[in-house]
């Protein structure tokens, strides 16, 4: 979908097809990488031919004081959008915000290391049994990795992340490289999460990407998600996966630097980052391509556990977490109509 010109960077661009918002002169430009256009970046505005969310429009979630718009004032900044041609972000985030409407070791035996002092703000997971295996919380702004195996509830587990925090007022961004929009808020609803309203009030944005244009545009995607997420005043993001953006890459030094590049980035956003990340076929203990969980500050285990019998078990294992005490222990867990709990005091077998 990349063209010489830029005209054919945006990746989103169907979603706002019927728009009628008119162009503003903003003249912002985006970074180039060879892949996207210099004067085309994710945010970007001005293009004649097609609709920017970021226009200013009638029909622009983006557009001050709009009783539309999720930046009107009521908690994220209503002040003008990026400028520039052909915005590789513009059109999925915008029909998300516009679809958000305006609105162990001290052998004491309880698995745990010593506890650990800290002063930095906490924030809970949201799933019953885990956070109790957390002494205070997950430090907020750390970036978290879930990693797993087909079918031990990666999704689900990232989902319930984001769950909390809406609950508690927090705002979100769910973004999916696997499935659909509406995909996703029907896993949701099938647990009575409720996404829709949540989007309906403002606090909720989920948007599907698309692996391949993600990667020939990471540099641009990186340069302006931080300003995406400070604007929508994000408190939560997870990304589902990691490991498809991992696997855009055949050469592995490149592949480290690309994925490198990109968490620093999720971290200057200061937003509590999770993502989700396929295991290694033959390690359940480590990522498909053993990066990830050396460029984050929290590691959690899900894997499937086999008695000598054949019995076959849902475990989660914290494998670290920087600046917090945590439990040591592997702990079974299962996936119901209500989300996952892990059962503290129960072992495996």
């Amino acid at each position: 979908m990349s063209g010489d010109d830029g005209s054919d960077d945006d990746w989103f661009e169907s979603a706002l097809d019927d728009e009628d918002a008119e162009p503003t002169e903003t003249p912002s430009e985006g970074d180039s990488d060879g892949t996207a256009s210099a004067d085309a970046g994710p945010f970007e505005t001005g293009n004649d031919e097609d609709s920017s969310p970021f226009d200013g429009g009638d029909d622009s979630p983006f557009e001050d004081g709009t009783e539309d718009s999720p930046f009107d004032g009521e908690g994220a900044d209503a002040d003008d959008g990026a400028g520039g041609d052909g915005g590789l972000f513009d059109d999925d985030f915008a029909t998300a915000f516009q679809s958000a409407g305006s609105g162990d070791g001290d052998g004491d035996g309880d698995g745990f290391d010593e506890e650990f002092e800290s002063d930095i703000p906490r924030v809970d997971i949201g799933i019953e049994g885990l956070d109790q295996m957390i002494q205070g919380g997950i430090p907020e702004r750390h970036l978290i990795v879930t990693i797993g195996s087909a079918g031990t509830g990666k999704t689900t587990f990232g989902l319930q992340f984001l769950q909390h925090g809406l609950e508690n007022g927090e705002n979100a961004v769910f973004l999916t490289l696997e499935q659909s929009h509406d995909a996703i808020l029907d896993t949701a609803s099938d647990r009575d999460w409720g996404f829709e309203e949540y989007e309906e009030a403002g606090q909720l944005a989920v948007v599907d990407l698309d692996p391949v244009e993600m990667a020939n545009s990471l540099d641009n995607i990186r340069g302006e998600l931080p300003d995406l997420i400070e604007r929508f005043d994000a408190d939560r993001l997870v990304l589902d996966s990691v490991s498809l953006l991992e696997m855009m890459y055949d050469d592995q030094s490149r592949r480290r630097t690309e994925v490198f590049d990109f968490t620093r980035s999720l971290k200057q956003a200061g937003v509590t980052t999770m993502l989700v990340s396929e295991a290694s076929e033959s390690n359940p203990f480590a990522s498909r391509h053993g990066i990830i969980e050396y460029l984050t500050d929290a590691v959690f285990i899900l894997q499937y556990v086999r008695s000598d019998t054949g019995e076959t078990r849902l475990a989660v294992e914290i494998q670290k977490i920087r600046n917090a005490n945590h439990s040591r222990e592997t702990k079974p867990y299962e996936i119901t109509n209500d989300g996952i709990s892990v059962y503290q005091q129960a072992n495996i077998f």
